[in-house]
This record gives structure tokens, C-alpha cells and sequence, in this order.
């Protein structure tokens, strides 16, 4: 493996099952996304989101989140969790732990800049929003908690009101900062979501290195980026080069990108970084991940298979760098389709019978200097 710069630690956040099969059909088995959340218990991803404790009158795909949970295999030394929006799911949430790992995060205030997104998806105001924070706050130093996270959501733009400027948000943040400061709580994380696919690499540079420069205590950075324009790769990277060693960034991906949020007008092209895109970009930098590349490419065939159409990932079309015993044979015939390029995973089967046209098989003295 490639010599690793000093990048941040990484944590992946798998949400396909969540962010994933919210926007796919309501009528897909549970049977079938146990298949799919099997297949991911079995990659060596850490964390798994298996679902939102929602209304099914608004999100009928989370209508059976109950059986899900019921009759999922855990693995051990994953973490399950959920979603939930209010007390009514909390409460049904907490009936499924185990399997279901109890919240072990600190503290959060947040507020979604656009005030329009707030409303369509959480059917509360901006202003609720922050009207809330006091209690939020008054709750944690009861319980005596010390440390908490506070967070940006719609941080970049919106679909119906336009772009957000770094003053914007860094206002937002420096409320609840402020609010948590008062309490004798320390904010030490920060969530930044970006559900419309608004996130340019600039401006997320811009935006982690002015919270460095302001809050340095704060270390841990938990990036939702949604790939609804291309953009969040190109993203997270440069997060990953703008952090330090000393920091944590949790990013959330999705396999195959499956991901969408019926509420802000781009259904499945709202899009999240997919998940073994993610770990091939890590892995290729240098940075482990401890997931199997080869199983996670199956899980993302599975989905796909499940869903009836094909995902938006590029690694599971096309594999990982061949190295050593899985470079290609040198007088392969011509590959041309995608179904031929999944000769990585199925074997030359899937190409037999593509135009040849060498008249001799294909030698190179460069095959046994053993480059990567």
C-alpha cells in the first residue's frame, strides 16, 4: 500500500438502509433488505444505519422497521442504529435495543439554515428550531453531561431559497456555541449536512478551516454530503486534505450511492457518496478501513438486484486497481459493456465471444517487474 500522509481518522457511516431504501420502492420486502443488511454485516463496515422509526403516512418504505430490526442477524462488533424525529419513534426505537445499539453520542443542537427544507422535512420552522436549543441545553447540564455537538443542516443552499454564505452558518454555529459555553458545556463536534447536494470543495474547505481557526477544540467533524451534482467525492476529499491528524471526520455514505430525500425536489438523484467508492478512495490513500472490498461490491450487486435498477457507485461496475494474481490477461478480447467489465468479480465467462483481434497472444517483459 501507497505511504500515508497524516490525514484525519475516518469512521464510515453506512446508510443505505436508511437514506437508501427511503427513496426506493414502499412494496420491497422485508425479506429482501434483510438480504441486503446481511450482506452488509458481513463487510467489516462498523456502522450501519438499519432504518427511520418514522410515520409510515409519510415515509411508507420505513413501514416495517419493527419486523426489520425483529429479524436481523447482528454481527458482532458492528453497531446498529436508527433514526428517529421524535418521542413517538424514540420510544418504538428503544423497544429494539438489543439488536439496536443504544445512542452513545453527546448532546447536539442544530438548526437547518433553509427555513423551507426545516418545514418539509421536519414539519417545524427554522425558528422552532432554534427556539428549542435552551431546553436542549438545560437537559444535558442536568444530566451533567460536559461535552456536546452542534450542527448545520441544508449548510450550503437550498432548492427553493439559494446559496448560504459562511457568515451565515458561522453565525448559526456561534449561537449554539455560545448557549453550550454558557451551560459549562464544551462543544467539541460539529454535524454539517448538506441534504440538497449543495457542497462545492472550496467551500467546504473554507468553511472546516474556519472553524479550526475559531474553535480549535473542536475535533471531531461529522460531514453528510449529499451527491445530488457530483460534488460530494470532490468534497470529501478535500476535507480529508484540509483536517488534521489529530482530528476525526465521520463521513456518511450509502452503497451504490442509493440515497434521496423525498422532501427537497431530486428524489434519487439526491444522491449520497457510495459507500465502496469511499472505501476503495480511503484504502488507495492509505487509510484502512478494515472493509472488504470484494464483499462490499457484492452487497452493492444485491441492492441492486433487490431494487431493480442499477446504482450510482463506479468501483462495483468496474472493481478495484488489478494487482499481483487479478491483473487482467493480456490478450483479453475487447470489453465494451458493463456486463463484460464485471469480468473482475464473475470471470472472462462474461466476456466470451467479444471481438479478438490479435493473431498472437499478447507478451510484455513489463508483467514481471511487478509494478503495483
Amino acid at each position: 500500500m501507497p505511504t500515508a500522509r497524516q490525514y484525519p481518522k475516518v469512521t464510515i457511516i453506512e446508510e443505505g438502509m436508511r437514506e437508501g431504501f427511503q427513496i426506493e420502492d414502499a412494496d420491497i420486502p422485508v425479506e429482501s433488505k434483510l438480504r441486503v443488511l446481511d450482506a452488509l454485516s458481513r463487510t467489516g463496515l462498523k456502522t450501519i444505519v438499519v432504518g427511520s422509526f418514522v410515520s409510515p403516512k409519510w415515509t411508507p418504505q420505513m413501514a416495517r422497521i419493527d419486523e426489520l430490526v425483529d429479524r436481523m442477524t447482528p454481527v458482532p462488533g458492528v453497531r446498529y442504529t436508527a433514526l428517529a424525529l421524535n418521542d413517538r419513534g424514540r420510544e418504538r426505537m428503544a423497544e429494539h435495543m438489543p439488536p439496536l445499539t443504544p445512542p452513545s453520542g453527546i448532546p447536539a443542537t442544530l438548526v437547518h439554515i433553509c427555513d423551507v427544507f426545516a418545514q418539509r422535512n421536519t414539519g417545524r420552522t427554522r425558528q422552532a428550531e432554534t427556539d428549542g436549543w435552551p431546553a436542549i441545553v438545560k437537559a444535558a447540564a442536568g444530566r451533567g453531561d460536559t461535552r456536546a455537538c452542534i450542527g448545520v443542516n441544508a449548510a450550503w443552499g437550498s432548492n427553493w431559497t439559494g446559496e448560504f454564505t459562511l457568515d451565515q452558518r458561522m453565525d448559526f454555529l456561534q449561537r449554539q456555541h455560545d448557549l453550550w459555553s454558557a451551560a459549562g458545556i464544551e462543544p467539541v463536534k460539529v454535524f454539517i449536512g448538506d441534504p440538497m447536494g449543495w457542497n462545492m470543495p472550496d467551500q467546504v474547505e473554507e468553511q472546516l478551516e474556519a472553524i479550526n481557526e475559531r474553535w480549535p477544540r473542536i475535533t471531531t467533524f461529522h460531514l453528510h454530503l449529499h451527491n445530488t451534482r457530483g460534488t460530494a467525492p470532490l468534497s470529501v476529499y478535500t476535507a480529508l486534505r484540509t483536517l488534521r491528524p489529530e482530528h476525526e471526520v465521520i463521513i456518511d455514505a450509502s452503497i451504490g450511492g442509493m440515497a434521496g430525500c423525498p422532501y427537497c425536489g431530486n428524489g434519487r438523484a439526491a444522491s449520497l457518496m457510495p459507500t465502496e467508492d469511499l472505501v476503495y478512495l480511503l484504502e488507495e490513500l492509505g487509510i484502512p478501513t478494515g472493509v472488504d472490498l470484494d464483499r462490499l461490491i457484492e452487497a452493492v450487486i444485491l441492492a441492486e438486484d433487490v431494487t431493480g435498477h442499477p446504482l450510482f457507485g463506479h468501483v462495483s461496475k468496474a472493481g478495484g486497481r488489478p494487482r499481483g494474481e487479478r491483473r487482467y490477461p493480456m490478450d483479453m478480447p475487447f470489453v465494451e459493456t458493463l456486463g463484460q467489465a464485471q469480468h473482475f468479480r464473475l470471470g472472462p465467462e462474461v466476456y466470451q465471444g467479444a471481438i479478438s483481434p490479435w493473431k498472437a497472444p499478447i507478451t510484455s517483459a513489463q508483467r514481471q517487474e511487478g509494478t503495483r
